[in-house]
């Protein structure tokens, strides 16, 4: 004898009012079974009863949250023939008096949801930052944002160091080209950049870049420019090797009194001023330049910082 087709399975699990009840409502919001026998005033029981007949239908899935199941009707997995069922059932159930009382029932839920997230955020505005960086560790936001760079960019990161920001920058962008004067930092990043196939490491000065004109879309300088005898030189060199309407960044230490950091780490300059800076900036090629002191970290010894935006003249 030939099996059942399976739409008649399907009809048979559409076949209770109940069950479409709870489909609708699983199709809207993920919901646990408490939160289904608030909406649909009915005994935990009979709720879980209908739940596994859909389950084992294939009409809902759940995933666990804590020590609950959140539903959701699985749309995605039913075959479009059970789909089309669906929405002509869903249909003929739109009119019905338990449906308006549902919705109703429903937002109240939601609502009720809403007000104990609030609770939450309330008792732990304090503390929310600490519990953040516990979750989620100090830089998550950061490196989110890195999303932001256009995914066509050619990125200069000029005086790349350890090649730390190359790395973190290489699965955004074209291409990075790394550029470090230091014999010791070029064989940390070689090391740390070996194998990434979009950075290119090149070993040169700052002031005489080995890069042709234009190729850059984007250029950073993190940390750079207080190491280097001449920082006029080097913004001129970025503005050449950037395309009209490239961009550049700068972030270095703001103007300080530590003169123990030029023997300690061989800092050229005490950091600098802003309009120093800007002034530097507009007599390399560039225009649009934005200065910002940056929020200063508690746990952080050193000086205060800003960060530099210009545009490459076009």
């Amino acid at each position: 004898m030939n099996a059942a087709p399976a739409i008649l399975s399907w009809m048979t699990s559409l076949a209770d009012a109940t069950r479409v009840r709870v489909l609708r409502l699983v199709e809207r919001h993920e919901l646990t079974v408490v939160e289904l026998c608030a909406v649909l005033q009915l005994p935990q029981s009979t709720v879980s009863r209908h739940l596994k007949v859909l389950a084992d239908d294939g009409w809902v899935v759940w995933r666990p949250e804590g020590t609950s199941r959140l539903y959701h009707l699985a749309v995605n997995e039913l075959p479009p023939a059970a789909r089309r069922l669906w929405t002509l059932t869903r249909e003929q159930m739109a009119q019905a008096l338990a449906t308006e009382q549902d919705d109703q029932r429903l937002a109240s839920v939601l609502a009720e949801r809403q007000s104990r997230s609030q609770a939450f955020f309330s008792s732990a505005a304090g503390k929310w930052d600490k519990l953040r960086r516990e979750l989620f560790g100090e830089r998550f936001d950061v490196l989110g944002l890195l999303a932001l760079f256009e995914p066509t960019w050619r990125v200069g990161d000029l005086g790349c160091g350890t090649g730390q920001t190359s790395e973190m920058l290489a699965p955004y962008v074209r291409r990075v080209t790394a550029v470090e004067s230091s014999p010791a930092m070029f064989k940390a990043a070689k090391a740390r950049l070996a194998g990434i196939p979009n950075v290119e490491l090149h070993r040169g000065d700052l002031a005489a870049l080995p890069l042709d004109d234009g190729t850059l879309d984007v250029a950073l300088l993190h940390l750079v420019l207080h190491h280097v005898p001449e920082p006029a030189a080097v913004l001129k060199e970025a503005a050449r090797a950037l395309a009209p309407g490239g961009r550049l960044l700068i972030i270095d230490m703001r103007r300080h009194e530590r003169r123990e950091y030029q023997q300690q780490m061989g800092h050229v300059w005490l950091g600098f001023e802003p309009e120093q800076l800007t002034g530097w900036l507009h007599e390399a090629g560039f225009d649009d330049v934005r200065i910002h002191t940056l929020p200063a970290d508690p746990a952080a010894k050193g000086p205060a910082l800003l960060s530099a935006v210009a545009v490459r003249r076009k």
